[in-house]
């Protein structure tokens, strides 16, 4: 896989080796271990040039580009594929496309609520007769003050669907037309552009304060008009399946049948038996980069889930020590998990405008666990779009550079 890559540095890692062979933390005599460095345009970044399917926003979440090379080169047709950071399922999605099986982890329930129902997949035709058939009662109260994102008209339609959703489910009525439903809502309740629920605010995967919304609206001397929830859920749905062949969309149906979705610490998953897996291909929370639950408050709200209970549970680690003592304990639930000759794909890009390398944090953690390191791959991708929003102008920082460690079980 990697023969045609230039290779661009090598690095000397310290890593200490106990009596039975693996890789050791603890003081032992000390061994350096020169781990190659690869760096090209390993994939595009370019939106359309994957599937339709993919285009459900979420915080810092990869490109499907990016599992896809892996999946591509280290497996095959029936190989088990898994993601322990699931985030909106984009690794459990690209596998399902490429007829591998599925195991997707994630402590925050957002998470299966994006990928499921992209495995089911209802048929827009069934999608567009139940929005047609939704009544809403009369204006249900949400407990919030969210005029500053939405039109009245708008928020009463999104109060009533929130209750029909929450009386699905609690009546057991809940089908993959409902699921549905609910994903596509969950993504188009706020953004920057005409075909979200919302007035003009942030980009879709980060929701901003109540607060903050306010000084936005005033900045931009706006105010929320209406927005029509069932035409653009309408809407999102047929972009999504836009571009799905008839394969594809027997593939994510098969997928449906049999992939396991979970809700558990990644460091602790009995439900995946021992050397079952064939690739991971992930990418854990950077230290405390990014505030899940506080830019999935509004999601949250949505669905019924409490938003700091869920961010309590997410690995935010302040010092990379912190951080790297929560990957240690998710190296060696992967090891116990990964098949004879499986991989892991370590996707960790950077932080802190590059000061804080952490794939020099996790080779080590890596082989200590068990695995051999085989490489480092840096993505020198181009410019993206959420990256100009922020101001970051070069692959070297941001959300531009992909940094994946790549693992083998020997």
């Amino acid at each position: 896989m990697l023969q045609s890559l230039p290779q661009t540095a090598s690095r000397n890692l310290e890593v200490v080796r106990r009596s039975d062979g693996r890789a050791s933390r603890a003081d032992h005599a000390a061994t350096s271990l020169s781990v190659p460095v690869y760096e090209a345009e390993l994939w595009t970044s370019r939106q359309r040039q994957a599937s339709s399917i993919h285009e459900i926003s979420y915080r810092a979440c990869f490109k499907p580009q990016l599992p896809g090379y892996f999946i591509e080169r280290l497996t095959r047709e029936g190989d088990v594929v898994y993601d322990p950071f699931s985030g909106r399922g984009t690794t459990a999605i690209e596998a399902a496309l490429r007829g591998r099986s599925v195991i997707a982890n994630d402590v925050n329930p957002l998470s299966a609520m994006l990928t499921q129902p992209r495995f089911e997949l209802p048929g827009l035709a069934d999608i567009d007769a139940r929005l047609r058939v939704l009544r809403f009662a009369a204006r249900p109260r949400s407990g919030l003050d969210l005029s500053m994102f939405f039109h009245p008209d708008t928020e009463y339609e999104i109060l009533g669907l929130r209750e029909y959703l929450y009386r699905r489910v609690r009546s057991g009525e809940e089908d993959a037309v409902d699921r549905w439903i609910r994903m596509v809502a969950t993504n188009r309740l706020t953004g920057h552009s005409p075909g979200f629920f919302s007035v003009y605010t942030l980009p879709p995967n980060q929701a901003v304060s109540p607060e903050d919304q306010l000084r936005i609206n005033a900045r931009l001397r706006q105010e929320p008009d209406y927005r029509d929830i069932r035409a653009l859920i309408r809407r999102k749905s047929m972009q999504l399946q836009s571009r799905l062949g008839a394969g594809e969309r027997w593939r994510l149906r098969t997928a449906a049948a049999c992939a396991c979705l979970l809700k558990k610490e990644a460091a602790a998953t009995p439900e995946i038996a021992s050397a079952s897996v064939q690739l991971t291909v992930t990418s854990p929370p950077f230290l405390d980069v990014v505030q899940y639950a506080r830019d999935n408050w509004l999601r949250c709200w949505f669905n019924g889930l409490d938003a700091e209970s869920i961010g309590a549970r997410i690995t935010m680690s302040r010092t990379v020590e912190e951080w790297a003592r929560e990957m240690s304990a998710v190296f060696g639930e992967l090891y116990r998990v990964t098949r004879p000759d499986g991989w892991v794909a370590f996707e960790v890009g950077e932080v802190r405008r590059g000061s804080v390398k952490l794939e020099e944090v996790v080779a080590p953690l890596g082989l200590a666990a068990g695995f051999k390191c085989t490489a480092i791959l840096v993505n020198a991708q181009s410019f993206t779009k959420t990256a100009n929003i922020w101001g970051v102008r070069n692959n070297r920082l941001g959300t531009n550079s992909n940094r994946i460690v790549l693992f083998r079980k020997s």
